[in-house]
């Protein structure tokens, strides 16, 4: 299991000197990944948010090891040429260590209403589809003709490519126990669960994520081809603990750990609670 740490893009990590040094201290500490949250509005709260693409350009220049990436981007209200570009241009600065997270993004009321956006599920669904589809597409640096449903591309070539081949690793998020979202996850990289049983921060239930696991094996086109589970919640700081919550999650088929804070806390988006776990280091299993 490797592990990473997780932060949303506004409050005091709105800033990027902020995020860089979150970065450095998660290398530093043994950390395996530092994600950040892709909002432009949450909840509706009046206070400060940074572009993610930027808080991981300064992560970038703060670090050589560590993955970096989004949790979640969700390329339905993005313009996927826009998102293809940027994702490229940070592989190519970290040296191939992006991975992109994405899903439908909300609240949808604050990302898409509040804009003026479609917000029919099925049709930001379509869009994430398409998109994820040009991504692809785009990341390989060859011409690119495409008439879709949402988005058109006339022979377009975007280069430099990515780094990372055929592409960087795209992780997709969803809710479990909705089934489609993980049927999307299951042709790419990665699965990214949050469980309607498991409020963000809370550890995820046993059985949920076995069944999740089991359901994912069944629609893979190559059951044998690396897979990531990745899972997350606030973790016990006493080893033994640790052990115990983390073990049967690892037994279940998890391959990361995401520390998150607890959504409905104080410290979601404050900066010194976030370093002091880091600086305790990853759960030791």
């Amino acid at each position: 299991m490797r592990f990473s740490i997780n932060i949303p893009n506004f409050g005091d990590f709105s800033d990027p000197r902020t995020v860089a040094r979150v970065a450095a201290a998660a290398e530093e500490a043994g950390w395996d990944g530092l994600f950040v949250w892709d909002h432009v509005l949450h909840r509706r709260h009046a206070r400060p948010f940074g572009d993610p693409w930027m808080l991981l350009t300064a992560a970038a220049l703060a670090t050589s090891r560590i993955r970096l990436g989004t949790l979640v981007t969700p390329v339905a209200r993005r313009r996927p040429h826009q998102l293809a570009r940027q994702v490229a241009t940070l592989d190519h600065l970290t040296g191939g260590r992006v991975t992109l997270g994405t899903g439908l993004g909300g609240p949808i009321e604050d990302e898409y209403e509040s804009f003026g956006d479609a917000t029919d599920p099925k049709v930001l669904a379509e869009r994430l589809d398409e998109g994820l589809d040009l991504l692809q597409k785009y990341w390989t640096g060859e011409p690119v003709t495409h008439e879709g449903r949402h988005y058109v591309a006339k022979d377009v070539i975007l280069r430099p490519g990515t780094v990372q081949r055929p592409r960087p690793p795209i992780w997709v998020a969803g809710f479990w126990p909705s089934r489609p979202p993980m049927r999307r996850a299951a042709r790419f990289d990665g699965a990214v669960p949050l469980f309607a049983s498991a409020r963000h921060g809370h550890l995820p239930p046993l059985d949920e994520v076995r069944e999740l696991a089991a359901y994912i094996r069944q629609h893979r086109a190559d059951p044998g081809a690396p897979f990531e589970l990745v899972l997350g919640g606030v973790s016990p700081t006493d080893p033994a603990r640790a052990r115990d919550a983390l073990g049967p999650l690892v037994d279940a088929g998890a391959t990361w750990w995401d520390e998150r804070q607890l959504q409905e806390g104080d410290d979601l988006d404050r900066l010194e609670p976030v370093l002091r776990r880091i600086e305790q280091g990853p759960p030791a299993l």
